[in-house]
């Protein structure tokens, strides 16, 4: 998972399968014009087949999309959640 942002849930899962999905999915969100072959690949080596990527793409993306719209129309935040930072 070479040049990945590690986030929080870098420090509770140990399991390759979680750490590689969380990884692409922090890049895909942060960076998604850096996405290439080997992005693709770590999932694979984690034992991602096509569907599994193309599920993963698809849920990433979707809630990137719902983030972005709440964002723009701006969204009371659920009492429980901190608030936005300023």
């Amino acid at each position: 998972m070479e040049g990945v942002a590690r986030g929080d849930w870098a420090d509770v899962t140990s399991d390759l399968e979680d750490a590689a999905l969380c990884a692409y999915a922090v890049k895909l969100t942060r960076t998604p014009s850096a996405m290439g072959e080997a992005d693709v690949s770590d999932l694979r080596a984690a034992g991602f087949d096509d569907v599994a990527i193309h599920d993963a793409i698809q849920v990433v993306a979707y809630f990137n999309y719902i983030n972005r719209i709440a964002d723009a129309v701006d969204v009371e935040l659920e009492p429980e959640y901190p608030p936005r930072p300023s």
